[in-house]
């Protein structure tokens, strides 16, 4: 069996094209996602306050970690949205529930942040 067609990179060569791409991923969901655009500022802001009011490196790593993965969940959803909308832009009832799962997907992640920021804060007072 031949190996995948796009799939023949290796060693640095196929680090730096991974790279490449997920600039380019990145560069998309920000020029095209106002959503992504929105969370990215929020955590411009909220990655350097994870550090500042963590104490010690589990907290920290909490507070960064609830953070970065906002955005994480954010481009998946995006990619959920793109797929389904390539496939088809027909009205149908499993793109619409894929769609919505991905919107609920962000949203338990805003959700699992707000919980571990507040109960690491409070726990501070």
């Amino acid at each position: 069996m031949s190996p995948h067609p796009y799939k023949n990179r290796t060693g640095l060569a196929r680090i730096v094209h991974a790279l490449h791409n997920s600039a380019s991923g990145l560069r998309t969901a920000w020029r095209t996602e106002s959503a992504f655009r929105q969370e990215g500022m929020l955590t411009l802001v909220m990655l350097p306050l994870a550090f500042w009011l963590g104490h010690g490196g589990i907290e920290r790593a909490l507070l960064a970690g609830t953070v970065l993965l906002i955005p994480v969940v954010e481009l998946l959803n995006t990619a959920v949205e793109y797929t389904v909308d390539r496939v088809s832009l027909e009205r149908h009832e499993l793109s619409k529930t894929a769609k919505d799962m991905g919107s609920a997907a962000v949203l338990l992640t805003l959700l699992l942040t707000f919980i571990v920021w507040c109960t690491i804060l409070i726990s501070h007072f």
